[in-house]
């Protein structure tokens, strides 16, 4: 799991939640950053498409300690 800042333009409101980084399918920065879930619900963030793979790095090696 990592915590994201969901981002909505439309509202201009902000608000952090976990995601369940096994079932990002895809991440594109258009240019917010969009992921695209494996169920194809995509996600605004306001993270950099580079800092969301960090996170999901640093959460997989977490996995592997256990």
């Amino acid at each position: 799991m990592i915590k994201l800042t969901r981002f909505n333009s439309q509202t201009n409101k902000k608000g952090e939640f976990v995601l369940n980084a096994e079932i990002i399918e895809m991440i594109e920065e258009t240019p917010d950053t969009v992921i695209t879930l494996t169920n194809d619900k995509k996600l605004i963030v306001e993270e950099s498409m580079d800092e969301v793979v960090r996170r999901v790095m640093k959460y997989r090696r977490a996995l592997r300690q256990f």
